[in-house]
């Protein structure tokens, strides 16, 4: 797919799972397992799917996944799973490599959004893309330095500090933009300052949905993450984003989503449902 001077690549860097009753809050079991069926340990199946923007002087990568720096322990608790996907393996798919990126937008520092950012290499945690800058927003930066006790496993320093110690992060405020045509729609309700990229080229837009819209099956609006440290905010940001998706033809892109890269929506007079699956790429 290609959006103005951007052409866009579908990046699988793992697939993990998490519990279902915390991806989908108060939705009782018996509804949101027709969707996302759970294991014996009441994992749902979920991806971390960056994207990919290449225009001729750029390549920007969206988000980096869960990474590699698991120890066992974790690696079974969240069964993350790089055998099949892999940031290395899906950027070599399209001919690309790590070296070849030159910018790193974190929509926010949860670590399977940011696990990436770093790798282990020589028994040190290392930059993966050596030749990047990262960029982060100043409120979500904020928070993961001097997280909550709610939010404090969430973060995880490994994925920031040697960025921090090359110089290699940017902080921005947020909903300014920092790159040439991509535009930043920033929310509160799942973390503070969270940044989601705008692509748009006036025919086409595509919205990263990042955690607000993880998958296909949060699209109705009360379909909301118990992981959200303020969901009355997350609702209230999804009729805006939705009504917006819909009433302008965005494509919604999906960050945890196994099965659909990313999608429209139409509203049915009560309801924002998924109207098409959209491939942005094969």
């Amino acid at each position: 797919m290609k959006i103005g001077k951007y052409t866009l690549y579908s990046i699988e860097t793992s697939e993990f799972g998490l519990d279902g009753g915390a991806m989908f809050g108060i939705i009782p079991k018996p509804l949101w397992e027709k969707s996302a069926p759970a294991d014996e340990k009441n994992r749902i199946n979920m991806v971390t799917r960056s994207l990919l923007l290449v225009s001729d002087d750029r390549k920007i990568l969206i988000d980096t996944g869960n990474g590699t720096k698991w120890d066992e322990k974790y690696r079974k608790i969240y069964n993350i799973d790089t055998s099949q996907y892999s940031i290395e393996f899906s950027l070599a798919k399209y001919g690309f490599t790590a070296e070849d990126i030159t910018d790193v937008i974190c929509t926010h520092l949860h670590f399977d959004h940011v696990g990436g950012n770093t790798k282990i290499e020589n028994d040190k945690i290392v930059p993966t893309f050596t030749n990047a800058k990262y960029w982060a927003s100043k409120e979500n930066w904020r928070l993961a330095n001097h997280p909550s006790q709610k939010d404090s496993g969430s973060f995880m320093e490994n994925d920031w500090k040697v960025l921090v110690e090359n110089g290699m992060i940017e902080i921005v405020d947020g909903d300014e933009t920092f790159i040439d045509d991509i535009d930043i729609y920033l929310t509160n309700g799942h973390t503070t300052g969270c940044m989601h990229p705008l692509i748009s080229d006036g025919n086409n837009t595509l919205f990263y949905g990042a955690d607000i819209i993880p998958m296909a099956a949060h699209i109705p609006v009360p379909w909301v993450m118990a992981y959200d440290i303020n969901p009355v905010v997350t609702v209230q940001e999804k009729i805006k984003i939705l009504t917006k998706v819909v009433d302008e033809n965005w494509i919604l892109f999906f960050e945890h989503e196994p099965n659909i890269q990313a999608c429209t929506v139409y509203n049915n007079g009560k309801h924002f449902k998924m109207k098409s699956s959209v491939i942005i790429s094969e």
